[in-house]
């Protein structure tokens, strides 16, 4: 059961792909995705290691401790779809949104971790999962907020560059 609900979610994961990576965005959508897994290969790496959670049931066994499809595709996605949700809202908004994701990723990793293989927690609860996961999506919205900033004083300093040519 546990490698058909992983089949799932690879294959969900894998058809939304080309539906989040298009349009005027897809430099910005990219650089959300490889740093959020980045950001959670990370973080799960450390919550593994020091045996707060394992996963009896993941891809490739052997070579790794963590859950590759949560880390780098899973999150990730999420995170994409959470930025595009909350890409021009204020704190307030963005607060509130956030909710929309961590708390039913804590809900659902709960229900999971009682009724499936795929997670074993040792040292670990809803809250957990419910603070990690919302610090990793307002890391990353932290991230993208930085990239607006950059892009538009870029964009500044383009158009004082142009203004000085011509001149």
């Amino acid at each position: 059961m546990e490698k058909k609900l992983l089949n799932l979610l690879t294959a969900l994961c894998m058809v939304s792909l080309p539906f989040l990576f298009k349009g005027s965005k897809m430099r910005e959508n990219l650089v959300i995705f490889f740093s959020k897994g980045v950001l959670a290969t990370l973080i799960d790496a450390y919550v593994v290691g020091t045996k707060k959670i394992e996963y009896p049931v993941r891809p490739f066994p052997k070579i790794f401790k963590t859950n590759l499809i949560y880390d780098i595709l899973f999150f990730p996605i999420l995170s994409v779809i959470w930025v595009k949700i909350s890409y021009n809202d204020n704190f307030g908004k963005i607060l509130l949104k956030s909710l929309i994701f961590s708390v039913p990723m804590s809900i659902g990793q709960w229900f999971m971790e009682r009724n499936t293989r795929l997670f074993k927690w040792h040292k670990w609860s809803p809250f957990h999962t419910f603070a990690s996961c919302s610090f990793t999506l307002f890391m990353i919205r932290g991230f993208v907020g930085l990239i607006k900033i950059l892009d538009r004083f870029k964009g500044k300093q383009n158009i004082n560059e142009q203004e000085s040519y011509q001149n």
